[in-house]
């Protein structure tokens, strides 16, 4: 079993076939479906002028997820702060903490968003990528503007989204719980995550190290059933290992067809290794392993497959295999 609350990473994939609006439609049924499962948490990603990801305002679905569901707790992970203001992020987030008390999370991160130059800039409104320096400045001032300018009741919860151990050190430095990106940079998980304890300044947002580790998750009835789902995701993958970002999320039956080449097997291999993708079985044992190893106090699981019904699965088997259940009588 796994001692740890669960929770999940909504990066709103556009199907192959289907339009945005058919995406928004199934984040909504998503939210709630999680939150009758009791899952902890709800984020949502911020993404820009992808062909597989829709660009859909983290504030916006976080919004509306939370006029949809009764409990759970949603927010951003993460809303990327060289794309914003450091008010405008403040103004929001306090805002929905305002409205939906105790339910708001505000998860930062750096990265644009995107991988086309133009896009990122127009973010940006041409400005050059942001510093290190820069970067510190803009969490600190939305944190600030957070308790200084906005605080209309209760904060939303800030964390940090850290993928290195130079994002580990400012959540050190500046007292946030992280969220580490074990999903997208598993080589650097453990080195990250001892920097940022043994460096922890408490604050007034958390008084000793609190970790979250995000992983990626598939699974289904059958270690060859959660093959196939996660063949999708594989091909994006094997994109953009040769620099290609603009490519669609293909269906299952497209992904099956698909060809990989002796090095993109291999690196999805190895990277496959360090998730959770299988029967229950398998997938309860390497989000135990990865838990212990981690010594996170919670998980995040990220789902990127093709259809809402798989991926509801995915995450009801997860749930349903995580928890031991009450022997009868007791």
């Amino acid at each position: 079993m796994i001692a740890l609350p669960l929770s999940a990473l909504e990066v709103a994939m556009v199907q192959t076939g289907t339009r945005a609006v058919d995406t928004l439609r199934d984040t909504t049924e998503f939210a709630r479906r999680l939150d009758a499962l009791g899952y902890r948490r709800l984020w949502y990603a911020e993404h820009h002028h992808s062909p597989a990801i829709g660009a859909f305002p983290p504030v916006v679905l976080t919004a509306h997820a939370a006029a949809s569901t009764p409990a759970i707790r949603l927010g951003s992970g993460g809303v990327l702060a060289p794309n914003h203001a450091p008010i405008m992020l403040a103004e929001q987030f306090g805002t929905l903490a305002a409205l939906h008390p105790d339910r708001i999370d505000l998860g930062i991160g750096r990265g644009p968003g995107t991988f086309d130059e133009s896009t990122a800039r127009a973010l940006r409104r041409g400005a050059d990528p942001t510093t290190d320096e820069e970067y510190r400045q803009d969490v600190a001032s939305t944190l600030r503007l957070l308790v200084d300018e906005v605080a209309l009741g209760p904060l939303p919860e800030p964390w940090l989204l850290s993928s290195s151990t130079a994002g580990a050190a400012l959540a050190a430095e500046l007292g946030l719980p992280i969220a580490f990106a074990h999903h997208i940079r598993p080589d650097n998980t453990l080195a990250a995550l001892d920097h940022y304890r043994a460096h922890f300044s408490p604050s007034r947002w958390c008084e000793r190290p609190r970790v979250l580790v995000c992983v990626e998750t598939v699974c289904a009835e059958t270690q060859e059933e959660a093959v196939r789902l996660a063949g999708p995701m594989n091909v994006i993958k094997a994109g953009l290992l040769k620099g290609q970002s603009d490519i669609p999320f293909p269906s299952v039956e497209e992904a099956s067809a698909h060809r990989f080449t002796a090095e993109e097997q291999q690196a999805l291999a190895a990277f496959g290794a360090q998730q959770a993708h299988g029967a229950p079985e398998l997938v309860i044992r390497r989000l135990t392993e990865l838990a212990a190893r981690t010594g996170a106090d919670e998980l995040m699981l990220v789902t990127p497959v093709y259809a809402l019904a798989d991926r509801l699965r995915s995450y009801e088997l997860v749930k349903q295999h995580a928890v031991q259940p009450t022997p009868p009588g007791s």
